[in-house]
């Protein structure tokens, strides 16, 4: 584990969890939140992720803390911009870990590593309007709405807009889990 908390921890995007990460990118809550239309054969994910190991994204495996044993439970991804600093966020989380806080706790350590780290200045998102939750959980890490792309996606068959957020390192405030590791 490279980061954590009390609730959840981030370690390596690992090739022998493909299966697991495959299962949570076709289920429809996720196919609709990413506003794709179609599911991944688990050959074409197999393939997909020895690209993204040797890639120059940052990915996390996030795992549940608090029943003792590391869980995993989603991805956090930073597709960074190294002339500007600043990168683009996505997460994932598994059906089952949803509305549990685990969204909002994976984006702050992610923010952590990302600011701390990283040495980014802006991290920035894109979620559809409708997907209420996730825009709930990104507000609670610290993201702020910048702007919205009209009708750019679709949710449920229907056009929706896009939301853009965004957050500086200057807006990072929770509790630094990586600054109290320096001397």
């Amino acid at each position: 584990m490279w980061v954590r908390d009390d609730v959840c921890g981030l370690g390596p995007y690992q090739a022998d969890l493909v299966e697991t990460y495959w299962r949570w990118e076709q289920d429809p809550a996720s196919l609709i939140g990413y506003g794709r239309q179609q599911p991944e054969s688990l050959e074409a994910r197999t393939e997909g992720i020895a690209h993204q190991l040797r890639g120059d994204n940052i990915r996390f495996t996030v795992y549940h803390l608090t029943d003792g044993t590391p869980e995993p439970v989603g991805v956090t991804t930073l597709l960074p911009d190294p002339s500007v600093r600043t990168a683009e966020y996505v997460v994932m989380l598994a059906p089952e870990a949803r509305g549990m806080g685990l969204g909002t706790a994976a984006t702050r350590l992610t923010l952590d590593y990302a600011f701390h780290i990283t040495n980014l200045r802006m991290v920035w998102l894109k979620v559809l309007a409708p997907n209420k939750p996730a825009v709930r959980a990104y507000e609670r890490a610290g993201f702020r709405t910048a702007g919205t792309l009209r009708q750019a996606g679709y949710w449920l068959g229907q056009v929706c807009d896009e939301l853009l957020m965004d957050t500086l390192s200057s807006d990072f405030s929770p509790p630094s889990v990586i600054s109290p590791l320096m001397p």
